[in-house]
């Protein structure tokens, strides 16, 4: 179909590099998984035991590549959450723990950044999270590394700096559900298409951003992001 069957242009196709490649990956949609880690888990007042994993979805042009985030007017109250985040390159539905990692194409380094503000008057209310999580420029990506390089990492050194101070710390053995269960699980509710982006949950430690602040952050074996908040 072309350009001119539509009553307005379409939108660009939301995308992310691919590490020493001209190639991009578009992206289809994001998924991220709520407290996946059992030191954020506790710090952010629920039981650390393992529960049925659930999922709430940013928008796909809400990415931010190689720029700044730009700290939202609607809020006084963002918080930094760094992760892991997982790149499907083949689809499927209702795919089996063993087979998962075979629709795994990459990973990158994410920041699921979050209006804590609005997220916690939405949960008061009984409302969905979306004000909080999906707003503009809510998801920043490092460039996507292939797992035909670096393989599917299930260990490993993941952190948050501030200003040159550590602020989260974790290692990747420290999820809750692993990447293959995330996959499958998520795999029975939508069937995964290539270019979908799943956060894989943060480590304990979250919290405020102000202007100005500057912020890096490092998966060992996957890469980093660094950008500053702005204004």
């Amino acid at each position: 179909m072309s350009a001119a069957n539509y009553l307005f242009p379409p939108s660009a196709i939301p995308s992310l590099p691919v590490r020493g490649s001209s190639q991009l990956v578009p992206v289809h949609r994001i998924y991220c998984i709520g407290r996946n880690y059992e030191a954020h888990a506790v710090e952010m007042g629920h039981d650390p035991n393992k529960e049925p994993p659930f999922f709430f979805q940013k928008n796909a042009d809400s990415l931010v590549v190689n720029a700044n985030f730009p700290f939202p007017k609607q809020s006084q109250d963002v918080h930094h959450e760094v992760e892991m985040v997982v790149v499907i390159g083949k689809g499927g539905q209702g795919i089996a723990v063993d087979d998962a990692l075979d629709h795994v194409i990459g990973y990158a380094v994410g920041l699921d950044m979050t209006c804590r503000d609005l997220q916690a008057e939405a949960k008061k209310l009984g409302r969905p999270w979306e004000p909080g999580k999906s707003f503009e420029n809510a998801a920043p990506c490092s460039e996507v590394v292939l797992a035909s390089e670096i393989g599917h990492p299930s260990s490993g050194d993941i952190r948050l700096v501030i200003n040159g101070e550590v602020r989260q710390k974790g290692d990747l053995n420290q999820l809750i559900w692993k990447v293959p269960e995330l996959v499958s699980v998520l795999s029975n509710f939508y069937c995964l298409q290539p270019g979908d982006l799943i956060f894989s949950g943060t480590p304990a430690g979250v919290g405020p951003v102000k202007v100005g602040d500057k912020l890096q952050a490092s998966i060992e074996g996957v890469g980093q992001l660094s950008l500053s908040v702005v204004g």
